[in-house]
């Protein structure tokens, strides 16, 4: 991809964080990196896109190109709209829309309608509210769908993810990497109700950018949050999250100082989890890409009381070695059995 012509800064992100104004539309090649690993997930199924204008949404222009190949039911998109600078439409003026494609009535079975002559149609009905996915009538199209692949509000995830869980849906969707860190988010990927997709973000996440978009210079057409790195987070299974992680290196104790407040050791880098070790270690939250449910147990993380487990000695949470706090780490041991 080539570099945009500015990058976002700081100031611009915690501007948007506090306007809400935190979404913008991702790129089409990052979805099919990411969804051809679950194709076998589809066949048969209700997808909803329940943050996506589908009149610019990549996430709908993925699954209605593909609504064939990958034998999907039906296909939901939801737009949301407010009297305010709206998330997720580039259209001013206009009410919440929401759309839904299933091919009833097409004379020919193989082939979807080219999507700008369906898009042209203006195939889709009024909302009565504002589109968001906490309201009555967007939870009654949720209610209908087996998966639900998006790009959700990023100031708004735990909520988000939160009311998945509760109507038991199966889902892929993008999140701030920082995300795993909550406790809310956190547990479940401990509870192995939840995990990482199959590709990164490398060097942040990629948009395009609404045309109505006044933190950016008008003639930027896609900018990049440098500093806040995205992953995907799912519930349906791939084939990474059984890969084994090739471990290389042994145990030197000296080369693992243990933390001055946890019972464990410290380990820098996932690639450098010792072979030989089998006590308690902390990992850096990047781990959870290359985490492997059958080789590794997770135990808590540290920066938390909620998560921590018994490993906390005495009543700082932060990991600390020789004084010095640590960012995040993830509290793991290899499996025996």
């Amino acid at each position: 991809m080539p570099p945009a012509k500015n990058t976002a800064k700081n100031a611009n992100l915690h501007s948007a964080k506090r306007e809400k104004n935190d979404e913008f539309y991702t790129q089409l090649s990052d979805i099919e990196n990411e969804l051809k690993h679950y194709r076998t997930h589809f066949s048969g199924k209700v997808v909803l896109c329940n943050c996506d204008d589908p009149r610019v949404s990549a996430f709908f222009r993925y699954f209605y190109l593909n609504f064939c190949s990958l034998e999907l039911k039906k296909l939901i998109a939801v737009c949301y709209k407010h009297l305010n600078p709206d998330l997720f439409s580039q259209n001013k003026n206009e009410p919440a829309v929401y759309c839904i494609y299933d091919r009833k009535g097409r004379k020919d079975d193989r082939t979807t309608v080219p999507i700008d002559e369906f898009i042209k149609k203006n195939e889709w009905g009024i909302l009565k509210g504002d589109g968001d996915f906490r309201s009555d009538e967007c939870i009654e199209l949720l209610k209908q769908a087996d998966i639900v692949c998006t790009n959700p509000p990023f100031s708004l995830f735990r909520e988000y993810v939160a009311q998945l869980i509760e109507y038991n849906k199966k889902f892929i969707i993008i999140g701030n990497k920082n995300a795993i860190t909550y406790k809310e988010i956190f547990r479940l990927i401990k509870e192995d109700r939840i995990w990482c997709g199959c590709t990164a973000f490398s060097g942040g996440l990629w948009f395009h950018v609404p045309d109505d978009y006044e933190g950016y210079v008008k003639d930027v057409a896609e900018i990049k949050l440098g500093n806040v790195p995205a992953i995907w987070l799912t519930n349906l299974d791939h084939k990474k999250r059984h890969e084994e992680l090739v471990l290389v290196k042994r145990y030197i104790p000296n080369d693992y100082p243990k933390y001055d407040n946890y019972d464990a050791i410290e380990v820098a880098k996932t690639v450098e989890i010792p072979m030989d070790y089998d006590g308690y270690m902390g990992v850096p939250v990047t781990f959870l890409d290359k985490y492997n449910p059958k080789q590794f147990e997770i135990l808590g993380k540290t920066n938390s009381k909620d998560s921590g487990g018994d490993f906390l000695i005495g009543d700082n949470p932060t990991a600390m070695i020789d004084g010095k706090s640590l960012y995040h780490r993830i509290l793991i041991r290899k499996r025996t059995s």
